[in-house]
C-alpha cells in the first residue's frame, strides 16, 4: 500500500490523488445549463489553480460532462489529469439523436460498453478510477457480475482503480467489507451538516486502505449560500437546516474564516479522507473553493465548531 499524501494513512490506491478535485455534474446541467464558453472558462479556471483531479460520470448530462472534458481540458491546459467516471448506467439515445434515458446495467457486457463510451467521449485510453455508480440497491448483481467486471477491466489497465460512488454510507460501508476496493465517493454524508460517514464507514476504510474522496461538502448548495430556498441533498432545504447553516457560517466569521473554508477542510480532520471534490459551474467558483482549499482555519475554531455540534469532538482531540 502506498500513503495518500492528504492523510498518511496507507492506501490500497497505486497512485496519490489531488487534494482537492472538482465535480462535473454542473458542467452536465445538474440544477441549470452552463454555457459552453462559461464551461471553457471554468477548466481554465482549474488550470490556473493547479487543480488536475476530476470527477465525472455518463448521467451527468447524459455524457455531457465527460464530452467536455475530453474536448476542453487540454486546450485548457491540463494536459495530465486524474479522472474517475463511473459505471453501472447505460445512455439509451432515441434514434432523433436525442439524449433518451438512462438504464441501469450490471452486466460484464453492460458495464465495458459504459466504460467504452466514456473512454470515447473523453477521448481517452484509459482512467485513473472507475466506480460503480449508486449500486446501493443492487448487491445481487454487484456481486454477481459488476464487481467482477470493473476487476478485469482493473487488471486489463483499462482503469488503474476500483471503487464504489454513492451518496448513502450504510450500502458503501457494506461493499467495502465484503470487496477489494481502491477508493470510495461518498458525497453528502462527511460534512459540517452531516457526519453520518463517519459511525462505519470511514473507521472500516482507515483499517482495509480504502481512499475516501468526499463530495458533497457544501449540501448542495446550503453551506456556501443558507438562504430561503436553498437547496439541502438535492431538495429545498427545511427551515431549520437553513437556520442551522447560518449559525455554522456565524460562528466561521466570528474567526475570520470564510464557512467555505471549513466546509472543505473538515473531511480531511478524519485520515481516511484523502481528496474533497467540489462541483463548480464557472470560474469564479472555481477561484473560491481553491482559495477556501488553502485558508487558515485554526484550531479553535475546529473546536468551537465541535462544541457546536458540526464538528464530531473526537476529530479534534
Amino acid at each position: 500500500m502506498t500513503p495518500s499524501p492528504a492523510s498518511g494513512v496507507p492506501s490500497r490506491l497505486p497512485f496519490a490523488l489531488p487534494r482537492l478535485g472538482i465535480g462535473t455534474a454542473p458542467l452536465g446541467g445538474l440544477f441549470q445549463e452552463v454555457p459552453e464558453q462559461e464551461a471553457v472558462a471554468t477548466l481554465e479556471a482549474a488550470a490556473r489553480a493547479g487543480i488536475t483531479y476530476f470527477d465525472t460520470a455518463p448521467r451527468y448530462g447524459h455524457g455531457q460532462a465527460e464530452e467536455r472534458l475530453g474536448r476542453l481540458l487540454g486546450p485548457a491546459g491540463i494536459t495530465e489529469p486524474v479522472i474517475s467516471t463511473k459505471t453501472g448506467w447505460l445512455l439509451r439515445p432515441e434514434p432523433d439523436g436525442s439524449p433518451g434515458t438512462v438504464v441501469t446495467d450490471w452486466t460484464e457486457r453492460g458495464i465495458r460498453a459504459s466504460l467504452e463510451s466514456s473512454l470515447t467521449r473523453l477521448g481517452r485510453s484509459s482512467v485513473d478510477i472507475l466506480y460503480l455508480h449508486d449500486a446501493d440497491e443492487y448487491p445481487e448483481e454487484v456481486r454477481r457480475t459488476a464487481y467482477p467486471a470493473v476487476r478485469r477491466l482493473r487488471d486489463e489497465g483499462l482503469v488503474r482503480a476500483i471503487g464504489f460512488g454513492m451518496n448513502h454510507s450504510g450500502p458503501l460501508a457494506a461493499y467495502v467489507a465484503e470487496f477489494e476496493v481502491d477508493v470510495v465517493l461518498i458525497a453528502g454524508r462527511f460534512s459540517l451538516l452531516d457526519h453520518d460517514a463517519l459511525e462505519t464507514l470511514l473507521p472500516l476504510c482507515a483499517r482495509t486502505g480504502t481512499a475516501v474522496v468526499v463530495g458533497g461538502v457544501f449540501n448542495t448548495g446550503l453551506l456556501a449560500d443558507p438562504s430561503p430556498g436553498a437547496m439541502f441533498n438535492y431538495r429545498p432545504a427545511p427551515p431549520e437546516m437553513v437556520a442551522r447553516a447560518r449559525r455554522c457560517g456565524e460562528i466561521c466569521a466570528g474567526f475570520g474564516v470564510p464557512v467555505a473554508a471549513a466546509a472543505v477542510q473538515f473531511p480531511f480532520l478524519h485520515p481516511a479522507v484523502a481528496s474533497v471534490v467540489v462541483g463548480c459551474r464557472s470560474a469564479a467558483e472555481v477561484t473560491a473553493n481553491a482559495a477556501a482549499s488553502g485558508f487558515p482555519v485554526p484550531d479553535l475554531l475546529w473546536q468551537r465548531l465541535a462544541e457546536a455540534g458540526f464538528v464530531p469532538p473526537r476529530l479534534v482531540g
